[in-house]
């Protein structure tokens, strides 16, 4: 067995052990069941910011998950950042189903989503523009300057913000709810090619 699948076999026995189902798991890593799913069929990696938060709830050390595994994805990446622990929740599982061959990381931190960006690349960044403590005009910044192409769509409550965002040269701004008509509309004008495309 490879090292992915040696991964996968941990994951899924941990997860048994305490009782998770793999969507109970998913809740609690802000990412979907899918993904999940595919970690625990060998067919994928996490990086080692969903490696760490997997060994906290788990409750391992990030070095007994992974072993000698690495990440081989080559699907895009999408990350959405949002303090709302439900908000977030629902939005990645939206963000899901309209985009069924992509993978999504939710964050609830500014400083979360950075850790993510410095080991892997970010096709298209859904960012909450008031997040507590932090603003996601300035987080948009920081992840421009780690990866320029990254797709940044704004999503908000607010539309005071949207010079800001234009200014930015942002792919999108989307005003709160979020649905699959702005996903698919957002995805359909982004401003840089991604990874193996997107259907939407």
């Amino acid at each position: 067995m490879n090292a992915l699948g040696e991964f996968g076999q941990r994951i899924r026995a941990l997860r048994t052990e305490k009782g998770l189902t793999q969507q109970q798991l998913a809740d609690k890593v802000f990412i979907t069941r899918t993904t999940v799913s595919n970690w625990e069929a060998g067919t994928r990696m996490p990086d080692i910011v969903m490696v760490s938060r997997l060994s906290k709830i788990l409750g391992v050390k990030p070095y007994e998950l992974i072993g000698d595994a690495s990440d081989a994805d080559t699907s895009p990446t999408l990350i959405l950042v949002e303090d709302e622990p439900c908000l977030l929740t629902g939005f990645i599982h939206l963000l899901s189903n309209e985009l069924p061959n992509a993978t999504a990381f939710g964050f609830q931190t500014g400083n979360e989503a950075l850790a993510f960006a410095e080991t892997n690349r970010i096709d298209v960044a859904f960012l909450d523009v008031e997040l507590f403590g932090e603003n996601g005009i300035d987080l948009a910044e920081k992840l421009s300057e780690i990866h320029p192409q990254t797709n940044i769509i704004f999503l908000t409550s607010h539309s005071e913000y949207s010079f800001d965002a234009l200014r930015l040269h942002c792919s999108g701004y989307i005003l709160k709810p979020l649905t699959p008509e702005k996903i698919r509309h957002e995805m359909a004008h982004l401003r840089f090619p991604i990874r193996g495309g997107i259907n939407a």
